[in-house]
């Protein structure tokens, strides 16, 4: 008996009602024909009676007559599909069944019932045919009621335990299978009863008692019964043991999840960390990771495992358990990983080669040394029952071990999990060794920057100054942008910002260059744009001889083509200021009332390119003005449709903003206007000018005759004992002795002498010759030519500079005693 649906709900039973009946004799001749038969094949009974039944059947079919004949007799009877003719030619697709319908002792009878399969899906099967195929099935398939109890079960439902057939009649799911979570499943066996609705492919994982340690998935359909009335008599479902794909799914997963937060940054204990955390808790309940020691600090390890790991002490770089605080650890992150002699962590990493323990020996001890309390821990204290081992392999080095525990998950590791662990571990295994390169090429860069940048700015009394330094390249920490303050003559001060495109440690080797140029340049005391010119001249030139071409990244020298510098100097004593930039970006300057203006700089061309001359600008700033030189990374904001105005008033506003100290200002500025991850390096130098009062400057006019030489002794030392440095009175006597004396005899026009006291005590001589003197070292009968080798001797440095209308030869003694510091 079948049962199948056309577009309504129509039912068509293959019974005596619904079929087409007659009679056939032994020999397969029609002895009886009914009304129903005459209603199917459109014969009437004087035509077919008497005839052959294989009259009545196509012509393939016919020649089967005989063969059937030979079962029916065999078999008590036969049922299938045949073709039937009917009266004109017609063929029409029917049901057969075939029965003996003799009454012993007489002679044999078959009765034949025919059943038209024009309107159904296929053969009508027979209840025992049914069974066989739901009983044989090797899908586990079941029927519950509407209470959701069982009425029936076919043996493939067994491996999946919970007893045969006959023990779950009457019992819930929960009943049979305590580990799984029956409230899912029976609730879309509900939604099905409630609904009509089938639901296909639904996925359960859960514990079952043919597998009570090992997760299993399963694949489950459920349909829903109903009585020949439509109202439901239960759930007839399916299940289909699919853990393998379940498992391959899940190892899938959590490569392509390694993968993606596995080496997000450069940082090794941050990747060891994040390799714990990525197979916590879908792979192991506690994963711990320990790297050799040289492996933090960046050093280069040799090829193969370790000699003697004692020697090579491991440390604890990650770690991750499902519970909070990772009680099962015997070490914190950070700690010195100490094993046992012989152990499997040692073993594992002096040969290389993974180790796996299915179960693990509860009273066994744990094989750390040196446990918290001194207490040797058992695997059972732990609550730890199977393990792993991976060396952490890369590029031919062994830089470490992971090891993979299991107490929460009732199952041991396999070999699958195994494998699954070394591929994890050789993923993470580059990153960590990517990072071990990074930190040892990083270590070398920033040692580099930080002989190339200053590590203090020197102490002076001309400005108040503060800087912030911020790369771009926040892997490396370096950046091509750079600052500086140089000391002058006369209390003179020059500040520097420069930029050399690019970042990382080419970038910092140019910037280092560059900035050795300027410190050599500032020493020769030229004019702000001379020192441009000169150091436009130097990059061009290096490039040239290297064969290096404008914009390429060979080495250094390539880096500095392009280059952006702004050179201030600012002199205290009338508070000039007086600048040239070569691409580089104008200073702000705050005014003491707060107002902000921006320097009206000519913008000259970036060094080594060639371009016009560069352009000096003189300004005088007001006493508690502030100066702001930047570089370009400080309105950087990645963006195309930027305008210079735009970024200044961004400025502006940012440094109107009041702060307590220029320190706090500074760094509020960079904080206002450059992102987290900057687009661009960023220096910032900011220098609050101070003007000499008057009482400590003196200056006045000589003339150019030999008896004035007496008459500036004489001034210098009363000027001395006014400011209290009585002690200086000898050594400043012969030194404006001496540089006045040079003076009158090699120069011409007026001379100026002005004293200055700073940090240090400044003489000069302004005349208006071209010419620098010389120091000469003069033999023991010359009678001259000592003047200059004196003032070496006598002073802390001294120099020449050149101004328009001449020259100034100046020598600064030290101010070494306190009490000889001028006031603040």
């Amino acid at each position: 008996m079948g049962t199948y649906e056309e577009q309504g709900v129509a039912r068509q039973w293959f019974d005596v009602a619904d079929a087409a009946a007659l009679l056939l004799d032994a020999q397969g001749r029609v002895t009886g024909w009914t009304r129903d038969a005459q209603r199917l094949l459109k014969y009437s009974a004087a035509e077919v009676v008497g005839g052959k039944a294989g009259n009545l059947l196509a012509p393939e079919d016919a020649l089967r007559v005989p063969d059937l004949g030979r079962r029916c007799r065999r078999d008590g009877g036969w049922s299938g599909l045949l073709t039937a003719a009917r009266r004109g030619g017609e063929q029409v697709r029917v049901m057969v069944r075939v029965t003996s319908a003799q009454e012993a002792p007489g002679p044999s009878r078959w009765l034949v019932l025919l059943s038209e399969m024009a309107d159904a899906p296929g053969w009508a099967m027979s209840r025992p045919v049914l069974e066989q195929m739901v009983s044989g099935s090797p899908v586990g398939i079941a029927i519950v009621d509407t209470d959701l109890r069982y009425v029936w079960s076919n043996a493939a439902l067994e491996q999946f335990g919970g007893g045969p057939a006959r023990t779950r009649l009457g019992r819930r799911l929960a009943d049979v299978q305590p580990g799984l979570n029956s409230r899912s499943i029976e609730a879309q066996m509900r939604h099905v009863l409630e609904t009509g609705e089938p639901v296909v492919g639904y996925e359960h994982v859960g514990l079952v008692r043919s597998a009570p340690h090992r997760e299993t998935a399963h694949m489950m359909s459920f349909t829903r019964l109903e009585d020949e009335h439509g109202h439901p008599m239960g759930v007839y479902y399916t299940v289909v043991d699919v853990s393998e794909r379940h498992r391959a799914r899940q190892r899938l997963d959590l490569l392509d999840r390694a993968g993606e937060h596995i080496g997000r940054s450069l940082d090794i204990m941050q990747t060891a960390q994040e390799l714990s955390d990525v197979v916590v808790p879908t792979f192991a309940d506690f994963v711990s990771v320990d790297l050799l020691e040289p492996v933090l600090a960046g050093a280069e390890l040799s090829a193969g495992p370790p000699v003697d790991p004692t020697d090579v002490p491991l440390r604890r770089a990650g770690q991750q358990s499902v519970h909070e605080n990772a009680p099962e650890a015997t070490f914190a992150v950070g700690d010195v990983a100490s094993y046992v002699a012989g152990s499997p962590p040692i073993r594992v990493l002096t040969t290389g080669l993974p180790w796996r323990e299915a179960r693990l020996d509860p009273l066994a001890k744990d094989w750390a040394t040196g446990i918290s309390g001194g207490r040797a821990a058992t695997f059972l204290e732990l609550g730890l029952h199977s393990v792993m081992i991976v060396p952490i392999r890369a590029r031919g080095v062994i830089l470490g071990v992971t090891t993979f525990f299991r107490h929460r998950r009732q199952d041991a590791f396999d070999e699958d999990d195994l494998t699954l662990a070394e591929d994890l571990v050789s993923r993470a295994a580059v990153c960590v060794d990517n990072a071990r390169r990074y930190t040892r090429e990083r270590d070398a860069a920033l040692v580099l920057q930080r002989s190339l940048l200053p590590h203090r700015l020197p102490e002076q009394d001309a400005v108040e100054v503060a800087a912030c330094y911020r790369p771009a390249d926040e892997l490396t920490g370096l950046g091509g942008d750079w600052y500086d303050l140089i000391t002058l003559s006369g209390g003179r001060v020059a500040l520097v910002v420069g930029e050399v495109p690019g970042h990382g440690i080419d970038a910092a080797a140019a910037m280092g260059r560059l900035r050795t140029a300027v410190r050599t340049l500032a020493a020769l005391d030229l004019p702000p744009e001379e020192v441009l010119a000169h150091l436009d001249d130097l990059v061009a030139r290096s490039a040239r001889e290297e064969g290096v071409e404008s914009g390429t990244e060979e080495d250094a020298i390539a880096q500095s083509v392009g280059s952006g510098c702004l050179y201030v100097v600012y002199d205290p004593v009338d508070g000039q200021c007086t600048m040239a930039a070569a691409g580089h970006p104008a200073p702000a300057v705050v005014l003491p009332d707060g107002e902000v203006s921006f320097v009206d700089l000519p913008q000259g061309a970036p060094l080594g390119v060639g371009g016009p001359p560069f352009e000096a600008v003189e300004l005088a700033l007001a006493p508690g003005s502030t100066l702001a030189l930047h570089t370009d990374g400080l309105l950087a904001r990645g963006e195309d449709d930027w305008s210079v105005d735009t970024d200044r008033d961004r400025l502006r506003r940012a440094l109107e903003r009041p702060t307590d100290t220029l320190d706090v200002q500074c760094r509020a500025v960079v904080d206002a206007l450059v992102p987290a991850r900057p687009y661009d390096d960023v220096a910032l130098l900011m220098a609050r000018t101070r003007v000499l009062g008057t009482e400590q400057v003196a200056d006045w006019d000589l003339p150019a005759d030999p008896a004035a030489v007496a008459d500036a002794r004489k001034t210098a030392a009363r000027m001395l004992a006014e400011w209290g440095l009585d002690e200086l009175a000898f050594t400043t006597e012969l030194v404006v002795s001496e540089l006045v004396t040079n003076a009158i005899r090699y120069a011409a026009g007026p001379i100026r002498v002005r004293l200055i006291r700073e940090r240090a005590l400044v003489c000069e001589v302004f005349d208006g010759g071209a010419t620098a003197p010389h120091l000469r070292h003069p033999r023991t009968t010359d009678e001259g030519g000592r003047g200059l080798l004196l003032v070496s001797q006598f002073t802390q440095r001294w120099g020449t500079r050149f101004v328009p209308e001449g020259k100034i030869i100046w020598a600064e003694q030290p101010l070494t005693d306190p009490s000889l510091q001028p006031d603040e």
